[in-house]
């Protein structure tokens, strides 16, 4: 006969290593899925537990064995239970997710923050090191196209700080998020964010730099995603049939968009061998990350409209 679930925690649990520990043997027995900011059980245990209590994750091994009162210590464990058993993901939970260790606002009105892009703003493959592509300081005007909760066009403030930036997504609840993040984040002034499908709400306006992490998930992939995904905007996954339906109407529409020293910054997932055999004659560099294979793209501006003029 099953156990019914607990609804207090058991009084052996008493330390913050503990709950970690009980949250990890939980998410297992659980089978609870990842990817959605964290990777694997230990990582999201440890989220789940420092950010319930508001302790720094990169800074949390001193605090371990740190006894908790009765009230963090019923908190965490409910949130423990509720993310077994409703399967909803930790970011949900608490409200918080982070790129590049900047804090943003979030909720089941827009996808959980996860993008590659993020790392590949501040690497050296594009902006930084000796000999950038596009040297930051020269860039004036940003595109975050598919802006979700804001957060891609609030990191590209602080790569490019001469830039203003338009955020743009069709989703009206998820610029509820992204007006949140942008006003706990300072930067009503320098971001836009505009409600319409891709680039339909900029008018004739060109941009420096174009980045989009859109939907590229394959309608059946979607629909066999974990529990987990499912309290995600389906909108912010389903890139079509093949994936690729946003991705291509953005190649065909970006060199309108764009200056000539631009260029497009795009992660499109599993879907870099398709594009290729799709679009041979478009010169693609394809991006690593450190968990990322070829699943981002930069196309230079004078590149993708050479293609479209031949």
């Amino acid at each position: 006969m099953t156990k019914p679930p607990l609804k207090t925690p058991p009084q052996e649990l008493s330390t913050i290593v503990d709950f970690v520990r009980y949250a990890v043997t939980r998410f297992a027995e659980g089978k609870v899925a990842f990817g959605q900011g964290t990777d694997d059980p230990v990582e999201e245990a440890i989220f789940l537990v420092c950010e319930a209590l508001g302790l720094p994750i990169d800074r949390v091994d001193s605090f371990l064995p740190a006894r908790m009162t009765t009230a963090e210590r019923c908190k965490v464990f409910g949130l423990i239970e509720k993310r077994v058993r409703d399967r909803i993901p930790a970011a949900y939970l608490l409200h918080r997710a982070y790129l590049q260790g900047v804090g943003f606002y979030i909720d089941e009105r827009a996808i959980v923050p996860r993008s590659y892009l993020a790392e590949l703003l501040y690497g050296d493959a594009l902006f930084g090191g000796e000999a950038p592509l596009i040297d930051p300081a020269t860039v004036t005007r940003v595109l975050d196209l598919c802006t979700g909760s804001g957060c891609l066009a609030i990191l590209a403030c602080d790569v490019f700080p001469h830039a203003a930036v338009d955020a743009v997504d069709v989703s009206e609840a998820a610029l509820e998020v992204a007006s949140i993040n942008v006003a706990e984040h300072d930067l009503r002034h320098r971001i836009n964010l505009l409600k319409g499908d891709l680039f339909a709400p900029v008018g004739g306006a060109a941009y420096d730099i174009i980045l989009s992490n859109p939907p590229y998930v394959t309608t059946q992939a979607a629909a066999e995603l974990p529990a987990e995904f499912a309290h995600e905007p389906r909108l912010a996954l389903d890139g079509g049939v093949d994936g690729l339906d946003v991705v291509r109407r953005i190649l065909a529409e970006a060199p309108a968009h764009l200056h000539p020293d631009g260029g497009l910054l795009c992660e499109v997932g599993r879907g870099a061998q398709r594009l290729q055999i799709e679009f041979p004659d478009h010169e693609f560099l394809w991006l690593d990350t450190a968990d990322s294979t070829g699943e981002v793209f930069w196309i230079a501006a004078d590149a993708i409209c050479r293609h479209q003029r031949d």
